[in-house]
């Protein structure tokens, strides 16, 4: 079900957070407007415990699972960090060749979270690659605050090009049927948005997350479906749908766009307070109707 600790917070701590997660505030003004609430009788401790990820509450598969076998492996990327690396995750219950999935972290780098979401998708009978953007710096620190820092160091068109690398190095998986998904979260929904652009013929279905869209002048080489999930309260991303919608009715791209009732951003992440069951558990079924649909 939902977080119950999260109807008991005002929408304004989870806008907060949206814009502390993404560079909006520094962590001193969050927790200082956080103690503004404190002040009018809230629990700091229940604001911080909502607002910040428990990644021990985002394990929906196991790693141990008997039908699945996750590992790392690495990849090449010559345009991007030059070496790259990811959470590999097959289904053992599957024989022949199988559709593969590209899963995109947010912007803090390969955490927990992200990696169940490979595992929930080999589960469902998915070849899953995550690569971790933050790998030439030494990986996922284990602590969310230091990804972000990590990951702002970063130059964003490498990293651009590492996940195109990886893309073309799980497409060409021993075990794949030649299509490949991208599912990705905030900043991997961007970067979904930007797989489908940069290249016409790179994925054949993406699904962003609460995602921006690419480049203005890449999106004519859109041509993969697209399932697009964003929340209703996430104002900073929804703003950018209007003109996103115009450019994809113009190059003829198949998209359907769900709008999620009452969701903030990240409400699809089971780790925070962000997280609504409902809304989360549609939001995957429907993503894994379309995989299968388009990648079958």
């Amino acid at each position: 079900m939902k977080n119950k600790t999260s109807d008991a917070i005002p929408q304004q701590a989870f806008d907060w957070y949206d814009s502390y997660a993404h560079g909006g505030m520094d962590r001193r003004t969050f927790i200082g407007k956080l103690g503004s609430l404190v002040a009018l009788g809230y629990s700091m401790s229940v604001l911080t415990s909502a607002l910040l990820p428990n990644y021990a509450l985002a394990e929906q598969v196991s790693f141990n699972d008997a039908d699945i076998k996750a590992t790392y492996a690495n990849f090449d990327s010559p345009l991007g960090y030059g070496k790259g690396q990811g959470y590999l995750v097959e289904p053992t219950n599957k024989s022949g060749l199988l559709p593969v999935v590209l899963v995109v972290h947010e912007n803090r780098g390969l955490n927990p979270y992200i990696k169940d979401v490979a595992r929930r998708l080999a589960k469902a009978g998915f070849i899953a690659f995550a690569p971790d953007a933050l790998y030439s710096l030494g990986g996922y620190p284990g602590n969310d605050d230091e990804g972000r820092e990590m990951q702002k160091s970063l130059d964003r068109s490498k990293i651009e090009q590492d996940f195109v690398a990886a893309a073309k190095f799980l497409k060409m998986h021993k075990q794949s049927n030649g299509k490949l998904g991208t599912v990705g979260f905030c900043f991997g929904g961007y970067i979904v948005n930007y797989l489908a652009a940069v290249d016409s013929n790179l994925i054949q279905a993406g699904v962003p997350f609460y995602g921006t869209p690419a480049a203005k002048e890449l999106r004519h080489n859109i041509k993969a479906p697209l399932l697009i999930q964003l929340a209703e309260l996430d104002e900073r991303v929804n703003t950018t749908w209007p003109e996103y919608e115009q450019d994809l009715k113009a190059f003829n791209v198949p998209y359907t766009m769900y709008m999620y009732p009452k969701a903030n951003h990240g409400f699809h992440n089971d780790s925070t307070g962000r997280y609504d069951e409902a809304n989360a558990e549609l939001a995957w079924q429907r993503t894994l109707d379309f995989l299968n649909k388009t990648l079958s």
